[in-house]
């Protein structure tokens, strides 16, 4: 079996310590049964593992939870296997590998890696993707095992998917705590995604964020999409002056981790056969981290 996660997510509403509010979300557990959580690394603080029982929580921060057992086995290379069921598969990818080949490239995919995963299983076995990332990004991909399911997702899409945010790593000083971004974006003959704050025959386009770090040269943003446009988060991000780092397509001109700084943190849906709320998430990337913790 692959391995399998089971994420919980809560929001601090008052200031406290991160046992005492631990305590208040599982009652029915003791004492020692939440320092489990945190000695086995299974409690995160806004995307960053943290095993200090007194460690100071404030209201806005995002506590989640990893229940249950976590079996590391065999998983094919470059990406690892959240979930899987007999109608899907979540995987976290990495960065620079692409999510499914194009006319133009061949090499070795997401989509090629997962498809020869299943075929052990049974050869007739196929999957389907469902999103893409690009493949500079990072995180959370979801494929379906059959064409059905595959169309009840995308025709759904709006309506299924739960909770959907992205990490990104921005150029410079961003001022403004939060804000969101709409503008109309259509597609160039060179595949750039050229942005209008005004309908220019391409499609509307709504991007929420969040500052969740900052430092003088670079700001750590939590970002939500409202609708999941092609480029959707870079060009949004160029359009406030806060390139992406490491995006020469859309103008940055810094790369201190020599990748791209988006990734797809949080993916969370209602299953389309079972009907329940599934959640996953793929850790902020330590590259990312010692930006801001150098």
């Amino acid at each position: 079996m692959p391995t399998r996660y089971r994420q919980t997510s809560f929001q601090v509403t008052e200031s406290t310590e991160l046992m005492t509010f631990l305590f208040s979300q599982f009652p029915e557990q003791g004492r020692n049964s939440v320092k489990s959580l945190l000695a086995h690394r299974q409690v995160s603080v806004d995307g960053e593992v943290v095993t200090q029982y007194n460690h100071p929580l404030n209201i806005g921060q995002k506590v989640s939870v990893q229940r249950g057992k976590v079996r590391k086995e065999s998983q094919p290379g470059r990406l690892e296997i959240l979930f899987e069921d007999p109608y899907l598969i979540v995987i976290a990818k990495e960065a620079g590998l692409l999510s499914i080949s194009t006319a133009q490239e061949k090499e070795q995919t997401a989509y090629s890696m997962l498809s020869a995963h299943v075929k052990k299983e049974d050869p007739k076995n196929r999957i389907f993707i469902v999103h893409r990332l690009d493949r500079e990004t990072s995180g959370v991909m979801l494929f379906a095992k059959s064409e059905k399911v595959k169309e009840r997702l995308q025709n759904d899409w709006k309506g299924a998917v739960q909770e959907r945010s992205y990490i990104a790593i921005v150029e410079g000083l961003v001022t403004q705590p939060e804000g969101t971004i709409t503008s109309w974006l259509k597609e160039s003959k060179t595949l750039t995604m050229h942005s209008s704050p005004t309908p220019n025959g391409g499609q509307k386009a709504v991007t929420h964020y969040r500052v969740l770090k900052k430092t003088k040269n670079h700001s750590m943003l939590e970002v939500h999409l409202e609708t999941g446009r092609k480029n959707q988060i870079r060009v949004h991000m160029q359009d406030i002056g806060h390139r992406i780092i490491g995006d020469k397509k859309y103008g940055s001109i810094q790369n201190p981790i020599r990748r791209l700084g988006l990734h797809a943190q949080v993916l969370a849906f209602r299953h389309p056969i079972t009907g329940e709320i599934l959640r996953f998430e793929a850790a902020i990337p330590k590259e990312f981290q010692k930006l801001f913790h150098p």
